[in-house]
C-alpha cells in the first residue's frame, strides 16, 4: 500500500479517530509471543498517540519489536459499525512528567473538573512516561452501515444476492 493510499484511508477516517478514546494494540513480547492490550489513544491530526509508563512491559516489547497492528472500533451494532485497521511501526520517545496528548485526551472525554483533577492525579503519578506515535505502513477504514466493507465480504454479498 502507497502513502497516498494510507493517507486517504486516514482521512476517511477522521471522524472515528477524533471521537475514538480507544484502541486495540497488537505487538509481539519478548518471547515472541503476541499481545493485545486496550489502550488509549489521541488522534492530533496526523499521528496516532498512545502512551504508557515508561516502566511498562510494552516499552521493553516495541524498543524490541516496533512492529505492530491496532484497531479502533465503534458503533454497537452491524448499521453503525465503524473500525479503522493500522499496521506500522511504533516510535516510542520517553518524555520527562506526562505525555501532552495523554492529557489532551482526558480533556476530551471529561468535564473540566474531572480533566483538571485528572491531570493532577497523573503529574504526580509519573515521573516519565512513554510516548507511543505510529507510523502507518497499511491501514484499511470499513464503515459497514455505509456499505463500506471488506471486499471478501462484498463479493460474498454480490454472490448471495
Amino acid at each position: 500500500m502507497d502513502r497516498e493510499q494510507i493517507e486517504q484511508e486516514l482521512t476517511d477516517a477522521e471522524a472515528l479517530l477524533r471521537q475514538a478514546s480507544m484502541a486495540r494494540l497488537a505487538y509481539l513480547g519478548p518471547d515472541g509471543l503476541p499481545r493485545v492490550v486496550p489502550i488509549g489513544i489521541f488522534w492530533t491530526g496526523d499521528e496516532i498517540v498512545m502512551s504508557t509508563a515508561a516502566t511498562a512491559p510494552k516499552v521493553k516489547a516495541l524498543t524490541a519489536r516496533p512492529e505492530i497492528a491496532l484497531t479502533v472500533d465503534a458503533g454497537d451494532g452491524p448499521g453503525s459499525a465503524r473500525t479503522l485497521s493500522v499496521r506500522g511501526v511504533a516510535h516510542l520517545t520517553i518524555v520527562d512528567g506526562v505525555v501532552p496528548e495523554y492529557l489532551e485526551a482526558a480533556r476530551k472525554n471529561f468535564d473540566a473538573a474531572y480533566a483538571a483533577e485528572f491531570e493532577r492525579n497523573c503529574r504526580a503519578l509519573y515521573d516519565r512516561m512513554a510516548r507511543i506515535a505510529v507510523e502507518p505502513r497499511w491501514a484499511r477504514y470499513y464503515d459497514f452501515g455505509a456499505g463500506r466493507v471488506p471486499q471478501f465480504l462484498a463479493e460474498l454479498a454480490r454472490k448471495a444476492g
